[in-house]
C-alpha cells in the first residue's frame, strides 16, 4: 500500500489582522534570526553587530538622518508600488524607472541650467515623474495588448536603464571638467534641493514622499479607481463582468507606480549627488529594497513609511558592519533576501490555511 503525502492550500475568506501582524513581526524576528547566523559564520559578534543597529544608528541623530536619506527613495519606490501590486501588476522594475528619473533630471538641470530656481525644482520633479511613469507603462502596454509578462519585461528593463546611464557617463554627458572620470559635472545650484542643516535629507522630496503616502491611501480606500484597482487585483473575470477595463487600469497603476520612482531619482540627483554617476552609485538597490518594504508594509502605502525607514536603517548599519567587521557586500545584503523570503512565508500563512494529509 502507498501512501501519498499531500498538502492542500485553502483561501481563507477574511484576514484576521491581528494575526497578519504576528506573522508580519514574526517574519521580521525569523529574518533577524537567520541573518544573525550567517553573521555568527563570519565571526561577528551578534551584540555588537545588533548594537549597531540600534544604537549607532536608530540611536543618534546622524545615523538617523542617514537611515531617513536612504528610506526617501525607498518609500516613494514602495509606495508606487502598492498601487501597481494591488492590480497585480508585477512591477520588478522600481529600479530602471528610478535612474531613468534621474537621467531625465541630469539632462534638465544641465542643459536649462540659466532658468531661475522657482521654475527648476518643478521642472525637474516632473520630469522624473515623467519619465518614470513612461518607462513604467511600456510593460502595462505589452502586459495589456500582447499578454507578455510584466515580471520579464520590467527586470529587463532595469538592465537598459542601467546600461543608459552608463552610456551617458562614458559618452556625450562625461564631464568636462571631472579630469576624465565617468560622471558629469556638477548641476547649477538652481536645480540642488534644500536639505536640512546639518543632515543631508532633502527637504522637497521628504514633503512629497510623506504627501503621496497620504495620496495613495486616500486614493487606494476613498475613490472608485482604488476600488477598480482592488477588483481588478482580486478577480479580473468579476471586473471584465462588471465593465472595469483592465488595460485602463494597468496603464494607471504603472503610471503611478514608475512615477514615484522616477521622483525618487529626481531626490537623488538634485538632493544627494549633485550629477550623474554609475547606477549602482544613483541607486543602491532601492528599486528592489522597495519590493520588501511594501510587502512587508502589507500593500499598504502608509505602513510603507515605516518599512522604508527600517530597510533604510539596515543599509545604515550594513555599512558600518561591512567597514568594521570588514564583511563581503554579499553577506551584508542576505538580510533583505532572508527577510523577503519570511515575508512570503507569513504571507502564504495568512492568506491561506493549510492542511496536511495522507492519502492512500
Amino acid at each position: 500500500m502507498t501512501l501519498t503525502l499531500k498538502i492542500k492550500l485553502e483561501r481563507k475568506h477574511e484576514e484576521a489582522r491581528i494575526l497578519s501582524l504576528i506573522y508580519t513581526i514574526i517574519s521580521v524576528l525569523l529574518g533577524l534570526l537567520v541573518s544573525g547566523l550567517v553573521l555568527a559564520i563570519h565571526g561577528v559578534d551578534l551584540v555588537q553587530a545588533y548594537g549597531i543597529m540600534a544604537f549607532q544608528v536608530f540611536g543618534t541623530a546622524i545615523g538617523l538622518s542617514e537611515a531617513i536619506v536612504r528610506a526617501i527613495p525607498i518609500a516613494l519606490c514602495g509606495i508606487g508600488l502598492t498601487v501597481a501590486f494591488k492590480a497585480k501588476m508585477w512591477n520588478i522594475g522600481a529600479e530602471g524607472q528610478l535612474l531613468m528619473g534621474a537621467i531625465v533630471t541630469t539632462g534638465l538641470a544641465l542643459y536649462l541650467n540659466e532658468l531661475p530656481r522657482y521654475i527648476m525644482i518643478p521642472l525637474i520633479f516632473i520630469g522624473g515623474f515623467t519619465m518614470g511613469a513612461l518607462w513604467g507603462i511600456i510593460p502595462a502596454l505589452l502586459r495589456a495588448y500582447f499578454n507578455i509578462n510584466e515580471v520579464i519585461v520590467t527586470t529587463m528593463m532595469n538592465y537598459i536603464a542601467m546600461e543608459l546611464v552608463r552610456y551617458l557617463i562614458f559618452g556625450p554627458w562625461r564631464g568636462a571638467k571631472e579630469w576624465g572620470y565617468p560622471i558629469t559635472d556638477e548641476i547649477s545650484d538652481t536645480a540642488k534641493l534644500m536639505a536640512i542643516p546639518g543632515t543631508r535629507i532633502h527637504i522637497e522630496t521628504l514633503l512629497i514622499c510623506l504627501i503621496s503616502a497620504l495620496a495613495v491611501y486616500f486614493i487606494m480606500n476613498k475613490t472608485v479607481f482604488g476600488y477598480e484597482v482592488k477588483v481588478v487585483g482580486e478577480n479580473p473575470d468579476a471586473a471584465k463582468y462588471a465593465g472595469i477595463s483592465f488595460t485602463r487600469i494597468a496603464i494607471l497603476s504603472m503610471l503611478i507606480s514608475g512615477g514615484l520612482a522616477g521622483i525618487a531619482g529626481t531626490g537623488e540627483v538634485a538632493g544627494i549627488h549633485h550629477r550623474l554617476r554609475y547606477p549602482e552609485s544613483i541607486s543602491m538597490g532601492y528599486g528592489f529594497t522597495a519590493i520588501i518594504a511594501a510587502w512587508l508594509a502589507r500593500l499598504n502605502p502608509i505602513g510603507v513609511l515605516l518599512t522604508s525607514l527600517f530597510f533604510g536603517g539596515l543599509t545604515v548599519s550594513g555599512h558600518l558592519m561591512k567597514m568594521i567587521f570588514r564583511l563581503p557586500v554579499a553577506v551584508v545584503n542576505v538580510f533583505n533576501g532572508v527577510v523577503l523570503l519570511s515575508i512570503l512565508i507569513a504571507d502564504l500563512m495568512t492568506r491561506y490555511r493549510i492542511e496536511v494529509v495522507l492519502e492512500r
